[in-house]
């Protein structure tokens, strides 16, 4: 597809964040752990607030948005010596969806590659990207995107944090090495 381009926001887009945002939101309330009914009640603060935490890319199709993801940074504690320094830098890519008819399209591909590609500019190690465990189709293409599963397991939903043998409600860390060997998969746990 083409006409599919993506874009990254910039602070002042949060808007059109927040429009696409809770577009997903409504027409997946099961894919995330926030809910559209929460969210759209939030004012121009938070939403500020929210585009200066991570970096927000938009897919747009003849100008319409059409797909999201989010890349933030994670700070594994363990990682950080006395000084404050990080032995590894991780990007987290999260909150991907798509307009349904545009899925399977490579709307997804776009905005995964664009996030990868930023991680990779900001000399990043290496990126992860949480896909619940149910989610055929998320790890399917998060793996022929050159994504690999780890042992990594959370809730991905709060309110179920405490029901461990609750799978419908876990996610797994992939992790995509950026470093030269495609074949790495770091050796401490994803936070």
């Amino acid at each position: 597809m083409t006409d599919i381009s993506v874009r990254a926001l910039g602070d002042d887009d949060w808007q059109a964040y927040r429009d696409i945002r809770l577009a997903a939101l409504e027409e997946s309330p099961d894919a995330f752990a926030a809910s559209h009914q929460r969210e759209k009640q939030f004012d121009e603060s938070f939403w500020r607030q929210r585009m200066s935490r991570s970096r927000r890319l938009v897919a747009e199709l003849d100008g319409a948005p059409v797909g999201v993801v989010s890349v933030g940074d994670v700070v594994d504690e363990a990682d950080v010596d006395q000084d404050g320094d990080t032995s590894e830098a991780v990007a987290e890519l999260f909150g991907l969806w798509v307009s349904p008819d545009l899925r399977g399209k490579g709307v997804a591909w776009k905005l995964v590659e664009a996030g990868v590609n930023q991680a990779r500019e900001e000399k990043l190690d290496h990126v992860v990207y949480w896909v619940g465990i149910d989610n055929g189709r998320g790890v399917a293409f998060a793996s022929s995107f050159g994504f690999r599963p780890t042992d990594s397991r959370r809730p991905m939903k709060a309110e179920a944090a405490s029901d461990d043998e609750d799978d419908d409600n876990l996610e797994m860390a992939m992790i995509f090495p950026l470093g030269g060997d495609p074949g790495a998969v770091p050796t401490s746990e994803p936070v």
